[in-house]
């Protein structure tokens, strides 16, 4: 049965005007912009999708890409038939466009991965016997925890750019010189939105005789990336943060870790040849190229879907994107701030430079109830938890590291203390009035409460099914 008075669990398309309306400011059209979902209070609203951070909206552009090519799909490097061909030649092409997207140099190999986390333990995997790992506390969980099988050093938060540089430092500086080591590093925070030293970090790596893999995830949907220029290793993001929802990710760089080792999946594709031995057995003969890593039929779909995602944003201009996504940040940084209530989550400092990306928390609200009358509502959808990183998002909310807390899985009650923060977040496809709504809604939940109850159902804060419209907060 259904929270939303005369209304079904579906959303309905409609009456939202598409992003890419003047009006709407949006540079790039994506999905959804038409899509209108019902509120408890009764009546529909275009839907506000502020949750980029965890699943970009496809790009129109990649949408039209793909439904283009889907009656020629086929087999990727395995047949004869002109589908496959094609296939094949798209699919290699993709490649070479992420690799200029990247800024990859001659030598380095573009790895097609699932995602962000499979591209880190991609290279987990890779890693040579003995290799030390340096990564912050700060760091999603995709880039805090593959490294199981290496010697790990968790670093503890810094509270400024330069005090993460000199904390590496000091790391580096103490580990066994004689052995391979590794740094993993974020670009851009999923909790705040915060830009790292990435370039400085990168030298104090190389300056101490260790590589670097740059977490690109927060950072490829905002800001140009050039491994050359920033000087990283490697570097890991995931098509659905980028504007490219099909399953997909990349891990780009030096080749020489992943030639050696054994491939992170054993099976067709990665293999050159297989012979049968005397004693019974196999001998295997693997690829020394990108498919030594990538087993199986490949996503081609969600590889092209990349590729159509990184042409899409290189032809609008990072320049244009950014200067337009600052001006957002700086209208809901301005909008919460005017709510004495609500409390900005910074690890930088409230004047570090930031993507489309901010956490916060309200005094006197569970931030899952907080994120459920946004939902419930106004027809806004932002997150609520630990978002996946849960050491850092416990320092900032100052808690003790051994209290529960699950990503998006709130213990407390409505109005109750739960530790879980609220994250909006948004980019090229935000329309500049679901930023206004945001803040307007911000504004009113915290002056005049909410206008249905809420309970806690499966783990989740959800509209209560009987609820008057009473406030509850």
């Amino acid at each position: 049965m259904s929270a939303y008075p005369n209304a079904t669990a579906t959303a309905t398309a409609g009456s939202a005007p598409p992003s890419d309306d003047p009006a709407c400011g949006a540079p790039l059209p994506v999905l959804g912009r038409d899509v209108t979902v019902p509120l408890v209070t009764g009546g529909e609203v275009g839907y506000a999708a502020l949750d980029y951070a965890a699943s970009a909206p496809a790009l129109q552009r990649v949408w039209d890409d793909v439904a283009a090519y889907a009656p020629y799909y086929g087999s990727v490097h395995r047949g004869a038939g002109y589908l496959s061909q094609l296939s094949t030649d798209l699919f290699e092409n993709s490649r070479r466009t992420v690799a200029e997207f990247l800024g990859c140099r001659p030598d380095d190999q573009v790895v097609f991965t699932r995602s962000t986390t499979d591209s880190l333990n991609l290279l987990a995997a890779v890693v040579p016997d003995g290799c030390q790992v340096f990564v912050f506390e700060t760091e999603h969980h995709a880039s805090l925890l593959p490294w199981r099988d290496a010697l790990v050093t968790y670093l503890n938060a810094p509270r400024t750019p330069a005090e993460a540089v000199a904390t590496l430092e000091r790391a580096l500086a103490s580990r066994d010189p004689k052995g391979p080591a590794l740094v993993c590093v974020t670009g851009a925070s999923n909790v705040t939105g915060e830009l790292w030293p990435v370039r400085e970090l990168a030298a104090a790596a190389h300056a101490h005789g260790a590589r670097i893999v740059l977490d690109a995830a927060q950072l490829v949907p905002h800001h140009a990336v050039d491994i050359a220029e920033l000087d990283v290793d490697w570097i890991a993001f995931s098509g659905h943060k980028l504007y490219a929802p099909f399953g997909s990710g990349v891990l780009a760089g030096r080749a020489d870790w992943l030639r050696d080792a054994e491939p992170y999946l054993a099976g067709g594709g990665a293999s050159r040849k297989v012979a049968r031995r005397a004693d019974g057995g196999v001998d295997v003969d693997w690829h020394t190229t990108a498919a030594r890593h990538e087993a199986g039929s490949p996503n081609v779909i969600g590889v092209y879907a990349i590729a159509s995602a990184c042409k899409a944003l290189t032809e609008a201009g990072f320049d244009a994107l950014s200067a337009r996504e600052q001006a957002l940040v700086a209208r809901v940084r301005a909008g919460l701030a005017e709510v004495p209530e609500v409390k900005v989550l910074s690890l930088f400092g409230d004047d570090a430079p930031r993507v489309g990306v901010l956490s916060f928390v309200v005094e006197g609200w569970n931030s899952s109830h907080f994120a459920a009358a946004l939902s419930a509502e106004y027809g806004i959808g932002v997150r609520d938890g630990l978002f996946c990183a849960h050491p850092l998002v416990r320092t900032l909310l100052g808690s003790d590291p051994q209290d529960p807390g699950e990503c998006g899985a709130p213990e407390a009650e409505p109005g109750e203390r739960s530790l879980n923060a609220i994250r909006v977040s948004f980019g090229a496809g935000t329309p500049d009035e679901h930023v206004e709504r945001f803040v307007r809604a911000v504004r009113e939940l915290v002056s005049d409460g909410a206008r249905w109850n809420y309970r806690t159902e499966d783990g989740r804060c959800v509209p209560d099914r009987n609820g008057a419209a009473t406030a509850a907060a």
